[in-house]
């Protein structure tokens, strides 16, 4: 089992254990979907409850994350992110507060069980949603080109399986359509 499998393993167990919705997205899931790319953390997208907050932070220590329960408090209340980082080996896993929007809570319910390595099973982001939230931080981070290589490897080896539908519906609503136009090969059509 590789580093980032171990952490994300431990990780996925306290939210297992204590019922939070959560996936895997990030560059964790662009290589599950696509090409592999080497990552120094790992995103998680939860959805807990206010009164699980201070539990999920005690269980996240005892199983040998560093995590501060004060920044976790005001990512949730901002809806931001906060971080666990394993003690052993400096991995950081950067818990990701689920957006209070449509296609945040779309997302969430289409996750999928996957089974990722010696982890285990685990919940995933879709391709198609992956796609979308690599678009989005690409737009946010001035047409990250890391990001956008993310979505070129989801679509070299799910291209034909994607739900181009789904992706232009919600690149419109995001304000990426533009963008996966021109990554997916079709730009927009003239008239």
């Amino acid at each position: 089992m590789t580093v980032e499998e171990h952490v994300v393993a431990r990780a996925v167990h306290v939210l297992d254990a204590l019922g939070i919705p959560y996936m895997i997205a990030g560059s964790m899931a662009s290589t599950v979907h696509g090409l592999p790319r080497t990552t120094y953390d790992a995103d998680i997208v939860i959805d807990p409850a206010p009164g699980v907050l201070a539990r999920l932070v005690d269980q996240l220590s005892e199983a040998g994350f560093y995590v501060n329960l004060e920044a976790a408090r005001r990512a949730l209340s901002a809806r931001r992110q906060f971080n666990a980082i394993d003690a052993a080996n400096a991995f950081k896993v950067d818990l990701i507060i689920r957006k209070e929007r449509p296609f945040s809570r779309q997302e969430l319910e289409r996750r999928q069980r996957v089974q990722l390595g010696e982890a285990g099973l685990v919940a995933l982001a879709t391709a198609e949603d992956t796609v979308l939230s690599k678009l989005e931080w690409a737009k946010e981070g001035g047409r990250s080109e890391r990001q956008l290589a993310d979505v070129r490897g989801i679509l070299d080896l799910n291209g034909a399986a994607l739900d181009r539908v789904y992706i232009e519906r919600w690149a419109k609503e995001l304000g990426v359509l533009e963008l996966w136009r021109e990554v997916a090969g079709n730009p927009e059509p003239r008239t």
